[in-house]
């Protein structure tokens, strides 16, 4: 017999147990209705017109939950900032075809491994200065003139170093479009040494989303070093995935190695560097959002500094638009004003460095790539450059992008040819691409070019018909219009040339003494020919107010301000500063810097010569010129002298 309590228990467990199946079928339609909704949108989402990556909630939690959990090993996933979770998400979009952007923008940046670069300690962490032992001091010297770099201190530096973040800062927090183009990097080697070689593949690996960076390709210019060969590949295999070398049977050269390279490429846009780089950080985002909103469009990076020496990483500048002279040397004009209004926006350059930069894969063909009669190198950055603006592209620099660069020192090498290869080029380019233009070139090197071949040029001249390209008049008009201003196709006339007299001692004149480039110039006894006396005594004040060697590069240079500050013989960079110099015909002073209260001194006795503050009492700062333009001097401070 049940009592009331017992009655009133039973109902509970009913209760109880209608509770549990009402719960387990709210659970089971929950989990129908989430279904179904994914299917459908995902079924939208992965439709032609939205261009989208289909992918279910469940899948994208787990992918992100697993990345985070990579990305931040022992830390919880909720402690990680908003824009990690959103570069977390934006790694996993591999093999994403791109078709066309929607505007949306994502940032690129790998938070985790920026912070995890930020924690390494050991030598030349952090792009800082190292050196190494005295006791190394014999090894290190041989291995720096077979490289032009100081291999050995290279080798006792990680290959996985950390750099320093040099950007503007505004590109800290720039986005960049989420849907970019595949890239294959091509990186041409002759006798590179291997942790250099290394190093510049691992920044890239390292710095490069990877559902961006599709493949490496090293193309060996036949090497000859046996660590090279197998124990390079025993190397790329075991650390890369995406990463080949391809060997050349004979000595091309960077042009034929670059053409090699670029034929194996797959990747949407080719990205040529040298075998001697570090990717700085987020450096291909930049590169790349340019030509994903006109694959017409080619782009160069900031080009920093790995000093030879120490292999410290330093900025080269702030961005400047890439030139030329008439002689074909590589120069650089300063940047529009338009170019200062966003200083982390790509802007207009009318000539690429060369040596690094980003080309849709499509539109380098379509030009024709390189012209492959172009031999080893030298020219190839001004023939590619002139095919691109002339042939309906547009060349930038990419201030937010940073690749730092080994200039190479002095080191012992051959010519791979017997050959006058560099100017063969550039009568190549001159011929094919610069018109009536050519002749500047031709009258800055008098007789040079007369007797130089410069091959087949059909094959060139095929391609520039067939593309309609514009006329090289029209690139010095609009694309390089304030060239000639700084480096003038017919050069204005010295403002004085010939020996340089003392007063004081009339028979001593400045005199290079015979020395190289990078010596302290001095006093000897003067030429006959003041006007036109030999070599070692011929200088003239040139238009770049610089006092320079006729017909050479190399100018008088103050690189101190102290007393007796000494004088050298240095290359010209024609941009005044510590190589300004003006004659000041009343005083016969030679003034040094724009300040000009310092003059040019000597020390008859020692055969010695400096600068100092200037002094009316000094005799021996008084100078006289072989030849003087005083029309040209009456002129000095005009607007054409302040350019």
């Amino acid at each position: 017999m049940f009592t009331k309590v017992h009655i009133i228990n039973i109902q509970n467990r009913k209760m109880r147990r209608r509770n549990v199946k009402w719960l387990l079928k709210a659970i089971f339609l929950s989990i129908v209705a989430i279904t179904l909704f994914v299917a459908l949108t995902s079924t939208i989402s992965s439709s032609s017109a939205t261009n989208r990556i289909s992918q279910s909630l469940q899948e994208t939690n787990a992918r992100l939950k697993k990345d985070i959990s990579r990305l931040f090993p022992g830390g919880d996933s909720h402690e990680v900032e908003g824009n990690e979770i959103e570069g977390a998400q934006r790694l996993r979009i591999a093999d994403n075809v791109l078709v066309k952007n929607d505007g949306n923008k994502i940032d690129w940046h790998d938070y985790a491994a920026i912070r995890k670069d930020a924690q390494r300690v050991g030598i030349g962490e952090g792009g800082k200065r190292a050196t190494l032992d005295e006791t190394y001091h014999d090894e290190e010297k041989l291995m720096f003139r077979q490289n032009g770099f100081n291999a050995l201190l290279s080798d006792s530096i990680s290959v996985n170093r950390s750099i320093p973040d040099i950007r503007n800062p505004g590109c800290k927090s720039k986005k960049y479009l989420k849907n970019l183009p595949t890239v294959s990097v091509v990186i041409p080697f002759y006798n590179e040494h291997f942790s250099v070689l290394m190093r510049s593949v691992h920044s890239i690996v390292n710095r490069s989303p990877p559902e961006l960076l599709k493949e490496i390709i090293l193309v060996d210019d036949f090497s000859d070093r046996e660590y090279l060969m197998k124990q390079l590949d025993q190397y790329l295999a075991e650390n890369f995935h995406n990463a080949q070398v391809i060997r050349l049977p004979e000595r091309t050269g960077l042009i034929g190695a670059r053409m090699a390279g670029a034929r194996k490429a797959t990747g949407q846009v080719l990205i040529f560097l040298d075998s001697h780089v570090e990717a700085n950080y987020n450096w291909l985002p930049p590169l790349l959002e340019p030509i994903a909103e006109n694959p017409r469009v080619s782009v160069c990076p900031f080009i920093d500094v790995v000093d030879y020496n120490n292999f410290e990483y330093r900025a080269q500048d702030e961005g400047a638009r890439g030139a030329f002279d008439w002689e074909f040397y590589y120069k650089r004009l300063n940047l529009l004003p338009e170019d200062l209004v966003d200083k982390t926006k790509p802007f207009r350059s009318p000539i690429m460095a060369g040596g690094l930069f980003a080309i849709s894969s499509d539109f380098f063909w379509e030009l024709g790539g390189y012209d492959e009669g172009l031999d080893i190198w030298g020219g190839e950055q001004y023939e590619l450059s002139f095919k691109i603006w002339m042939c309906g592209g547009e060349l930038v620099d990419a201030p937010c992008s940073r690749v730092a660069h080994i200039y190479r020192g002095p080191m012992d090498s051959k010519n791979p040819r017997k050959t006058d290869y560099v100017h063969k080029n550039y009568k190549r380019v001159a011929e094919v691409w610069m018109d009536e233009y050519k002749e500047y070139i031709y009258q800055h090197s008098p007789g040079l070019y007369d007797n130089i071949d410069p091959g087949d040029l059909s094959k060139q001249k095929a391609i520039r018909e067939k593309l309609k390209c514009k006329s090289f008049k029209w690139f010095m008009t609009e694309i390089a219009f304030d060239l000639p201003k700084m480096y003038p196709p017919v050069e204005p006339p010295d403002y004085a040339s010939g020996t340089i007299r003392s007063v004081a001692t009339p028979n001593l004149c400045l005199d290079t003494l015979n020395r190289a480039r990078h010596s302290m110039v001095g006093l000897y006894y003067c030429a006959n020919n003041h006007e036109r006396p030999q070599s070692n005594q011929f200088w003239t004040l040139s238009w770049h107010r610089d006092l320079r060697m006729r017909f050479k590069r190399d100018c008088l240079d103050v690189q101190s301000s102290e007393k007796n500050a000494p004088v050298w013989l240095w290359d010209c960079h024609g941009q005044g500063g510590n190589q300004f110099w003006y004659y000041d015909r009343t005083n016969k002073w030679l003034r040094h810097g724009k300040e000009a209260n310092n003059c040019l001194d000597a020390d008859p006795h020692k055969q010695r010569v400096f600068v100092n503050r200037c002094n009316k009492d000094n005799k021996n700062m008084q100078w006289t010129f072989g030849m003087v333009n005083d029309t040209a001097l009456d002129s000095f401070f005009d607007e054409r002298s302040n350019l």
